[in-house]
């Protein structure tokens, strides 16, 4: 793992928001088990209580069921708060173009609602999730932060607005915050079962329940696939992160480039089973190409990743034959 000398002073408590959910829980598992006190706050709407029912009676964990669009459950929830990792949003870009009142409303109005919280709390440092979506139309490969295209979904300009928020609220305000543009992120306690399912838990559900796996588009387009491990290596280090890398966003990502085809080329090795997918119609508001450069959250970081796609895709796999 990359976050094993990450050290804080004594007595640091965090929050995480989201929780419950897929990054949320996995963050809540780590800084457990490194003996941090954690309180973490979900409203449940995505997010599955199973993730974190191993941790409710840990003595170091207290779990708020509450919502971000509340001002008041989000100053509660800050009180005695040492450092923000804020993963409460609404997902899936399919679902932000057809629902996108609602993307405003969690994404927007609750992120601020966090940041104004955590800065009446005086908090240290709030990390805040961003996505690589806010890269949109731009051809440009790697991506790197500050050659954004056009957003090209009501979910990737929550996301953005989120960005702008926490350069203002660093500027201005004084609560230093930083955004992680994570890229296609996997691994365990990724729900499969929801309409709007990542890539990857989809297609092994798929597999394994014997069913065709359905690619958009003509599977050819790529992405820079991004193990659990690298995310909370990112969180943690950002809340250490000196005062200079706030007010931005930065890449989370391995920095190496997979097309969809290729991932279900090695999922079926790995899985030892041959099958051809079926191709649909390329949905709207996807991205066609995504990689990653790597060289801001190097530099102002100290983000190193050390698990590739296939290392994690091999370790994921544990995981999702147990629980897929």
């Amino acid at each position: 793992m990359g976050y094993e000398n990450v050290s804080f002073p004594v007595g640091s408590k965090f929050l995480v928001t989201g929780s419950a959910g897929f990054i949320g829980s996995n963050l809540v598992e780590s800084l457990i088990n490194q003996g941090f006190k954690v309180r973490g706050l979900d409203n449940l709407s995505t997010g599955r209580r199973k993730n974190v029912d191993e941790f409710i009676n840990h003595e170091n964990y207290e779990f708020i069921e509450g919502d971000i669009r509340n001002s008041e459950i989000c100053k509660k929830a800050c009180e005695g708060i040492d450092y923000v990792l804020h993963q409460a949003a609404l997902g899936s870009v399919p679902r932000s173009m057809k629902e996108p009142l609602i993307y405003e409303d969690n994404n927007i109005k609750g992120t601020a609602n966090m940041m104004e919280a955590a800065r009446l709390a005086g908090v240290k440092k709030f990390v805040y999730a961003s996505s690589s979506s806010v890269y949109g139309d731009s051809p440009i490969l790697p991506k790197v932060e500050g050659e954004e295209g056009n957003v090209l979904s009501p979910y990737a300009l929550t996301k953005m607005v989120n960005e702008q928020y926490g350069r203002l609220y660093t500027q201005n305000f004084g609560l230093e915050c930083i955004g992680l543009r994570y890229f296609n992120v996997f691994g365990r306690r990724q729900d499969p079962n929801s309409q709007y399912a990542a890539v990857i838990p989809k297609f092994i559900k798929a597999i394994r329940s014997g069913k065709q796996v359905e690619i958009y588009g003509d599977g050819e387009q790529s992405r820079d696939f991004t193990y659990i491990e690298n995310v909370i290596e990112a969180n943690l280090k950002s809340c250490i992160a000196p005062i200079e890398a706030s007010g931005k966003a930065y890449n989370v990502a391995y920095g190496e480039r997979f097309t969809v085809n290729q991932m279900f080329s090695l999922m079926c090795q790995l899985l030892e089973v041959e099958l051809k997918p079926k191709y649909l119609e390329p949905r709207v508001g996807d991205i066609k190409h995504s990689l990653a450069s790597r060289e801001n959250s190097e530099k102002y970081l100290g983000y190193h990743p050390s698990w590739s796609f296939t290392e994690g895709f091999s370790e994921a796999l544990k995981w999702y034959k147990e629980n897929i």
